[in-house]
């Protein structure tokens, strides 16, 4: 049990602490908070991903009835179940003005306290106060988090910065000068560092190179042994090792278990059962997600291997220069995941498409590619006419680095596109 006088010094602290010393705070874009709602707002996703930037904004924004504990504090290190009801008693003696009027509690890291969801629950249900949570654990996550609360939370996933945030983490207003005047130079150049370093936002305040390499590296241990390894209780740390390094290093490209499974079982001892869950792992994770062949056979569509995806450009295994449209694809799935949602699929027959997406009730062909030269324009833009002729619709979108025109062929229009314009939608 830690004493209410402990915890009014930790409540205060923090509250200073974000009102005098956090200073920019990038508004997020597409995340939308219900306006009215019994039910515990859930702000999971990958670390390092802004998740608690957002708690610290909406302390400014309510900070006259906003409560903030971080339960990663130190201070904090024996706290109990039944110590949420003197959180509550000291929050109020601090400001007595407020009581009987609507409470903001922000809880941190919530994962690290055991039966968490029974207090919040309880006075999301019974008393006139809301509650946001973030965290880092699979107990976060939506599925977990259901469970355990029987409909009682409203999950929100939180990703590292779009291109848009990126550049307004940038300072650079997004209007159409970025776009077609002068200052186009630099919103192409802050592409091409979105592309090689990614999207969180730590990295975005970070300007040397020595820094930015620093960080991933710092990112990708604490991914590989808090999010994987200790999640996990992975005991066969070569086998997720050698997963890891094959999955970060064939982002945008099919990946199959079973040739996996075939190359390394004579190499050293692991079972096709614990090399699937390992890999489930990484999915549960969120540091990778899977695009399905599209086909209406369930059967056929998991037959065929997978194309993966990383959460975030920064953490791939870096690729040389003629591999850069891989980096751009990564992006445009990120892209297309955020805005489209989940049902993102390839299409592959003969001919390859990048991205069939479902969009509302229609939909959609995307092909990537970082730049259409005489020995590739042919193919990809015939894999780009055969996927809409199969969906029946008949326009298409060719993204690339920086080339731009409108065609015809077939029947079936072509926007091509630069990625760096399509991600703005300005």
């Amino acid at each position: 049990m830690i004493s209410k006088e402990k915890l009014k010094e930790i409540i205060v602290s923090n509250h200073q602490f974000i009102l005098n010393q956090v200073k920019t705070i990038i508004k997020r874009e597409d995340i939308r908070f219900p306006e009215e709602s019994k039910k515990i707002i859930v702000l999971y996703g990958v670390r390092r991903s802004g998740k608690t930037f957002l708690l610290y904004e909406l302390l400014k924004n309510y900070k006259d009835k906003s409560l903030y504990i971080d339960f990663e504090d130190e201070r904090l290190i024996n706290f109990e179940l039944s110590d949420f009801e003197i959180v509550k008693e000291a929050f109020r003696e601090l400001n007595p003005q407020f009581i009987d009027k609507p409470e903001l509690f922000l809880f941190d890291e919530i994962q690290n306290i055991k039966d968490w969801e029974k207090f919040c629950r309880r006075v999301v249900e019974r008393e006139d106060i809301n509650i946001f949570v973030t965290g880092s654990s699979s107990k976060i996550m939506p599925m977990e988090i259901h469970t355990s609360l029987r409909g009682r939370a409203w999950s929100i996933e939180i990703t590292p910065f779009s291109f848009r945030e990126y550049l307004l983490a940038k300072n650079v207003i997004l209007d159409k000068n970025y776009i077609y005047g002068p200052q186009k130079t630099i919103t192409k150049r802050h592409f091409a560092d979105y592309m090689k370093w990614g999207g969180f936002p730590e990295i975005t305040s970070l300007e040397g190179e020595f820094e930015k390499n620093k960080v991933l590296k710092e990112y990708i241990f604490s991914m590989f042994f808090k999010d994987l390894v200790e999640r996990f209780n992975i005991n066969n740390i070569h086998l997720l090792d050698t997963l890891f390094d094959r999955l970060f290093s064939c982002f945008s490209l099919k990946f199959s278990l079973t040739a996996f499974y075939n190359h390394y079982k004579g190499k050293f001892s692991f079972s096709k059962d614990t090399l699937f869950n390992y890999y489930r792992h990484f999915l549960e994770s969120m540091l990778i997600f899977e695009v399905r062949k599209f086909t209406e056979s369930t059967y056929k569509r998991l037959r065929n291997p997978a194309k993966i995806y990383l959460i975030d450009t920064g953490l791939s295994k870096k690729v040389k220069s003629e591999d850069l449209g891989r980096v751009l694809e990564n992006i445009v799935f990120l892209e297309l995941r955020k805005t489209s949602g989940e049902e993102i699929f390839y299409f592959e027959e003969g001919k390859e498409c990048d991205f069939v997406v479902k969009e509302k009730d229609r939909f959609g062909a995307y092909q990537v590619c970082f730049e259409l030269t005489e020995e590739n324009r042919k193919r990809e833009i015939a894999g780009l006419v055969i996927g809409c002729k199969w969906l029946d619709i008949q326009e298409g979108i060719l993204l690339t680095y920086d080339q731009e025109e409108e065609i015809e062929t077939e029947g079936i229009k072509i926007k091509i596109l630069p990625a760096w314009k399509w991600l703005l939608k300005i």
